[in-house]
């Protein structure tokens, strides 16, 4: 079986990006256009990927890891002088090697898997990927002989008018005999308009020295986008939304208006779940099935079981076991973990909390640093106070308890289970099984004092207004 190798050209800084970060390094939908092209090349099974690095060369490490190994193009002049710089790990080797772009997340396995099959039938020491386009400006043109065979391949600043007037472009991926490839390479000069070491005049080399040139033309041009500016990130952007979304709904997702909703490409979603308009999944979030995410909702590296209902709320690395629900205009913030059936009403913040079955959070409420067992009440307006300044505390909350609207609950404190704290108070000390804690103020009513205060003389003003 012959061996096949991959190398992605990532050493650009990409300056028409006119941004901090590295063009290659530019995320659509979740994941670094050059992690896009990565994985696809993976799914090939291939026997070796080198990326070749440049600016931001460390960023570009730390996003890929060690899935690929690096070459590193320390100065840039141009795609042939990047391809050279792999000759010390593929050099000596037989066998086929794709080059592809890390600015090109489109691409998809199949069509690299097709590529590297049509070069393998027809013999080619090079073949080309090509595309056809009716808007070919900035593109190199693939120019045929006679014979229809690929003569060579012409950048857009040295092509002639008859050969800007040609519709199939080459789309800047090839497949190489390997020891053919880095052999021409050493024949490529930088006689050209830009003074570089172009990677297709290979092309012409190899046809000139009597050696097959093929080209294997894709069906769908739009795989071939390369991004170089903030337009074309977004165009692309919307292409691979739009292959998310359609892979979730044949999967048996109800996504109720597509074009408005946002999905990361690793996000896993269970059959029978609907998707209402405006919902942002981002990371590694995943959600079972038969769930509803409500309109405007967010969900970043959250984790939802089956039948869970989420109204129009935030949720960030957080957890939520079957049945549960929450919302609207809720957060759940990391180390959150909403148990079965639990309900999270509105306006409820939650962090670095355990709330267990079946409990009730209604809303105006705020968990953070707790641990609460099942069949709780919490009345509205309860506030976890966790913080003293310094440190963080941690307040346990037994099952069957109940906590009044208005409490705050200082940490560090134990409530046992069966326990109950009356409205309104302030909790500082532990509560016993079975016990009731009040913790405020004796009421007291002053007759007479409402006519003491200014409210009393516009209560009357106004009293007066409405008889008339």
């Amino acid at each position: 079986m012959t061996a096949k190798y991959a190398i992605i050209l990532a050493a650009g800084q990409g300056t028409r990006m006119k941004s901090k970060l590295y063009k290659v390094l530019h995320p659509v939908c979740g994941k670094a256009m050059v992690d896009h092209v990565l994985t696809q090349l993976e799914q090939d099974n291939l026997d070796e990927i080198v990326t070749i690095i440049g600016h931001g060369a460390d960023k570009v490490q730390e996003t890929l890891g060690t899935r690929t190994k690096y070459a590193l193009q320390a100065e840039q002049l141009g795609t042939g002088h990047a391809v050279l710089q792999a000759e010390d790990i593929l050099g000596d080797k037989e066998g086929m090697t794709l080059i592809t772009c890390g600015d090109t997340p489109l691409f998809t396995a199949e069509t690299f898997a097709k590529l590297f099959e049509h070069h393998e039938q027809t013999g080619a020491k090079a073949t080309v990927l090509t595309a056809k386009t009716d808007a070919p400006f900035g593109y190199g043109r693939v120019v045929r002989d006679s014979h229809d065979e690929v003569e060579k391949i012409v950048e857009q600043k040295d092509a002639t008018p008859q050969e800007q007037a040609i519709n199939e472009i080459n789309t800047g991926v090839y497949c190489f005999d390997n020891q053919a490839l880095f052999k021409a390479l050493h024949e490529v000069t930088n006689d050209n308009a830009q003074g570089e070491y172009y990677l297709p005049d290979v092309i012409e080399i190899l046809k000139n020295a009597g050696e097959v040139v093929s080209a294997y033309c894709m069906d769908d041009f739009e795989e071939s986008m390369g991004v170089n500016d903030r337009v074309a990130l977004a165009k692309a952007t919307e292409i691979m939304q739009r292959r998310i979304n359609e892979k979730h709904m044949r999967n048996g997702v109800t996504l109720v208006d597509p074009k408005a909703t946002y999905i990361d490409v690793d996000v896993v979603i269970g059959q029978d779940t609907v998707i209402e308009p405006g919902v942002v999944l981002k990371g590694n979030t995943v959600i079972g099935s038969d769930c509803v995410i409500g309109a405007h909702s967010q969900l970043n590296d959250a984790l939802l079981a089956d039948g869970i209902t989420v109204k129009a709320s935030y949720l960030e690395k957080a957890q939520m076991a079957k049945n549960s629900n929450i919302g609207p205009y809720s957060h759940l913030r990391p180390e959150a973990q909403i148990g079965e059936g639990v309900h999270i009403g509105n306006f409820v913040e939650v962090k670095k909390a355990q709330i267990g079955k079946n409990t009730k959070v209604g809303h105006l409420t705020y968990v953070g640093d707790a641990t609460l067992g099942q069949e709780i009440n919490v009345g509205c307006g309860t506030v976890f106070v966790n913080y003293d300044g310094q440190n963080k505390h941690h307040t346990t909350v037994g099952d069957y308890s109940f906590i009044g609207s208005g409490s705050n609950i200082i940490a560090p404190v134990e409530i046992a289970d069966h326990a109950y704290v009356a409205a309104g108070s302030t909790i500082t000390e532990d509560v016993a099984s079975r016990a009731m804690a009040i913790a405020r103020g004796r009421q007291v009513n002053k007759e007479g004092y409402y006519d003491r205060y200014p409210v009393a003389k516009a209560a009357a003003e106004t009293e007066e207004k409405n008889k008339s």
